[in-house]
């Protein structure tokens, strides 16, 4: 059964945390983690979790990911059967509810020992929970842990995991997260972890259009790109996605994505949907919508989302000066 939270959130253990035991065998160095989903995010859990000392297997169902995680270390699994009959700790890293569900049956029917399942996607409460009973009844403790941070983040360990669910379970996996997160947050109550990420993916969402805003504003009146980020990020105006999106803006290059913008698109309905059941006025978070939108159209699907800079050049009628070559 779910407790009640009565703190407020529960810091627990950064890099170097010896609290909760470690999972896993010692002949395997710290242990083994599977991982299913090796994309922007699962596939940076892996890297860094190998750095860390720990033995990671994985699938996913794009052959270039597979053959790009195997040459990083990770064990390839045909099945998520095979991942799951393998490791202690399973960390789904998925794109839709989809394939969440899918995930969850096939934990369920692999009748694997009872194993603790990290689900780190962004998706809603309802899907979240659908799977957590599912693997609930075939044995496995299913914790709600969605990562604040960009893929770039990611890349760095520079993520704080949202743990929500069996406080032990999180407390015995705290290893785990150190392996590729810098803080770890014990939420309370199964969902909340997701409930503190739809906040703060509304901040992002927000400051990652303001910083394309006030960039463009800047270029239309003259300044430089380069200056523009320079001055304003030393400024009482600076953000993290302008810190971190900015450097994309001002080279106007989205071609190495930390968040694709038709995967954001999900992210931006499950906060829609959370805050209009809740009946919350959302204007800031609303303006952005078409902004983000516009993206689809406009050739930065694939693109990462500081891209809705390109989409207020257009509007704005910017136009760059080309750079002399040295």
């Amino acid at each position: 059964m779910a407790r009640k939270d009565k703190t407020g959130g529960k810091a627990r253990g950064k890099a170097g945390d010896k609290s909760g035991g470690q999972s896993g065998s010692k002949s395997g160095g710290k242990g083994k983690v599977g991982i299913i989903g090796l994309g922007i995010m699962g596939g940076s859990f892996a890297r860094n979790l190998i750095a860390d000392g720990w033995q990671v297997v994985g699938v996913d169902t794009d052959p270039a990911r597979r053959k790009e995680m195997a040459k990083a270390g990770v064990k390839i699994c045909d099945h998520v059967k095979d991942v799951v009959a393998q490791a202690p700790v399973v960390i789904t890293s998925l794109p839709s509810p989809k394939a969440l569900h899918a995930v969850a049956a096939e934990i369920a029917e692999a009748k694997a020992p009872a194993r603790i399942v990290v689900e780190a996607s962004t998706f809603t409460l309802d899907d979240k929970l659908a799977a957590e009973k599912v693997l609930r009844k075939a044995g496995h403790t299913m914790l709600d842990c969605p990562m604040s941070g960009t893929g770039a983040q990611a890349a760095v360990k520079d993520l704080v995991v949202y743990a929500s669910g069996d406080s032990k379970a999180i407390k015995k996996i705290l290893p785990v997260f150190a392996g590729f997160s810098r803080q770890t947050h014990d939420l309370g109550e199964f969902g909340n972890g997701s409930k503190m990420k739809y906040v703060a993916n509304l901040l992002v969402a927000i400051h990652n259009v303001a910083a394309a805003e006030a960039m463009v504003l800047g270029m239309k009146a003259g300044l430089d790109p380069e200056v523009i980020f320079k001055f304003a990020n030393a400024g009482a105006g600076q953000s993290r996605m302008f810190e971190i999106r900015g450097p994309m803006m001002v080279k106007d290059d989205y071609s190495v994505p930390t968040m694709k913008n038709y995967l954001w698109q999900k992210d931006m309905a499950v906060i829609g949907e959370f805050a209009n059941k809740l009946g919350v006025p959302t204007p800031m978070f609303s303006a952005t919508l078409p902004i983000y939108a516009s993206t689809l159209s406009t050739g930065y699907a694939e693109q990462d989302t500081g891209a809705v800079c390109g989409v207020l050049e257009k509007m704005a009628g910017v136009k760059r000066k080309k750079k002399k070559k040295k």
